[in-house]
């Protein structure tokens, strides 16, 4: 395969993807995040991997990209930024904790936490399960009267059963699902800058 046919393979399917991902679901996700700042909640963002980087993205954003000229931002934190904090909770509590552990002492009711997983925690390697800590952060948050947001891949796994919305971007790639999730973040949030000037 030439360089110009992978190419064209890669953008033919970002516009597949597209045509195919549930405007609703993001919907949701754009609801409930407004809500979340109207009522000056907390957002959490984590993930793994690659995942990380775009929680990290994610929280940026939502501190200052998503201000208009005079408002505030969101009250954001990425779980997943502290790596000193990280690699004592996995040295103490396992790798499985790492999110829940920080849950437990910083979420309170009504709070978001945003999960990010190209898998939805479903799939396994060497490693056993993936995306376990994500799942069990999320189940937390909702325990303690809190809402969750998934963005995941593939088939959705258990994340978009688990969530109160969950975004799934519809490929079978793991490149393709976390280029995907970069284009959904900067979606939601320069929509919520809208919706943030008017309020």
């Amino acid at each position: 395969m030439d360089n110009q046919t992978f190419i064209k393979g890669y953008l033919d399917d970002i516009k597949r993807i597209s045509d195919s991902v549930s405007i609703a679901d993001i919907e949701k996700v754009i609801d409930i995040l407004f809500e979340a700042w109207q009522k000056k909640k907390q957002v959490f963002t984590c993930g793994n991997g690659g995942s990380a980087s775009t929680a990290t993205h994610f929280t940026c954003d939502l501190a200052k990209s998503v201000a208009p000229e005079g408002k505030l931002g969101f009250k954001t934190e990425c779980l997943n930024d502290n790596i000193p904090l990280m690699l004592a909770l996995i040295n103490d509590h396992g790798f499985d904790n790492l999110f829940y552990e920080q849950l437990r002492v910083k979420f309170q009711p009504g709070d978001v936490l945003i999960c990010i997983s190209v898998h939805g925690g479903a799939g396994k390697d060497k490693a056993s399960m993936w995306s376990q800590n994500l799942l069990k952060s999320m189940r937390y948050a909702r325990e303690t009267g809190g809402k969750t947001i998934g963005f995941s891949g593939f088939d959705g796994g258990p994340m978009k059963e688990i969530a109160d919305a969950c975004v799934v971007v519809p490929a079978n790639s793991t490149p393709l699902v976390e280029s995907f999730h970069l284009v959904l973040e900067h979606l939601i949030v320069f929509r919520l800058k809208e919706k943030l000037a008017s309020a």
